[in-house]
């Protein structure tokens, strides 16, 4: 067995393919078939079970692929060892991003990223939250940035910001005579949500107590995929919704005859964070991303500072 058979498998496991797999290893399939079909020999299991239409990894093969996929990074620690010792932000930076955040931040980070630190290439994902700590766990991804606490042991947390929620509404509508918008306000209302999944609709639920207050009229069971559509449906009159303060720079804001202003309560905001295994290597490099965030957010989030460790008293000894 070798780190060449182990990256075999995990392709084909990705892939459910052995020809796509293949490509992806810059292979033949006969070759990457061939050395598969030897290390099941040699382990005396099968990894996957093949028939004519899918492959399918079997329950060892599960088991076989943590272990390689936790073997393969070791071997990626190794390379990403010896490159930090010449420059510990050099190498691809594999992030995920949630799309209430990923369209909104990366506009404001991805320039200076690139001027500061031109040896970071950033390889960027965009997926909901389960969708994204499934790549953590499975390797495929070094970072994510999330709205949900996560709390995992073999995860690790670092908060970025706290981004207030604005209520958005049609231009004709009563709230736009109001001064303040307060939670009864925003409970009375036909809230628009996007579908289920995306943590930004658990947190409006949260946030405007809709698991106790029954929702209101015919659109209630309306569910958006993105924002954008969202937005377009407030325009048409069709309700209100909730959106994260950094998609006040979106292009909507102008001539989309949907006004937005901040909610008047102190748990309306949601927390933004890197989240990232324990044990990943290049913990510098996930610093300066978190420096670049925190250096070029609007005005409208509230910035987290960094909690340093305390300094260890030291121990009078005595002669």
């Amino acid at each position: 067995m070798n780190l060449r058979d182990l990256k075999y498998i995990i392709a084909v496991a990705e892939t459910h393919h052995f020809g796509k797999a293949a490509e992806r290893c810059f292979v033949s399939q006969p070759t990457l078939s061939g050395q598969i079909k030897k290390l099941e020999e040699g382990l005396g299991v099968a990894i996957f079970e093949r028939t004519n239409r899918s492959v399918e990894v079997t329950p060892i093969g599960e088991e076989i692929l943590v272990q390689a996929r936790k073997m393969m990074e070791q071997a990626d620690a190794i390379v990403q060892l010896a490159q930090a010792h010449q420059d510990p932000l050099a190498g691809p930076l594999r992030v995920g991003a949630i799309p209430t955040i990923s369209p909104y931040l990366m506009p404001l980070i991805l320039l200076p990223l690139r001027k500061q630190h031109p040896k970071m290439k950033m390889v960027l994902s965009e997926e909901q939250t389960d969708i994204l700590l499934t790549r953590l766990h499975n390797h495929e991804i070094d970072v994510a940035i999330l709205a949900t606490a996560v709390e995992q042991d073999d995860l690790q947390s670092m908060p970025l910001f706290d981004e207030p929620l604005w209520v958005a509404y049609p231009r004709k509508h009563a709230f736009y005579q109001k001064e303040k918008i307060r939670r009864r306000d925003v409970e009375k209302e036909n809230l628009l949500l996007l579908a289920e999944g995306h943590c930004l609709a658990d947190q409006a639920r949260e946030i405007c107590h809709l698991s106790d207050h029954k929702q209101q009229g015919e659109m209630t069971d309306l569910r958006a995929a993105s924002l954008e559509t969202l937005i377009q449906l407030v325009a048409a009159d069709f309700g209100i919704t909730l959106v994260p303060a950094l998609a006040m720079r979106g292009s909507w804001t102008t001539g989309s005859g949907v006004v937005a202003q901040p909610l008047e309560w102190p748990d309306a905001s949601r927390r933004i964070s890197l989240v990232f295994r324990r044990s990943f290597p290049r913990y510098a490099a996930l610093e300066a991303l978190a420096h670049i965030i925190k250096s070029h957010l609007p005005n409208t989030v509230k910035i987290l500072k960094e909690k340093r460790p305390r300094k260890r008293k030291r121990k009078k000894t005595v002669s």
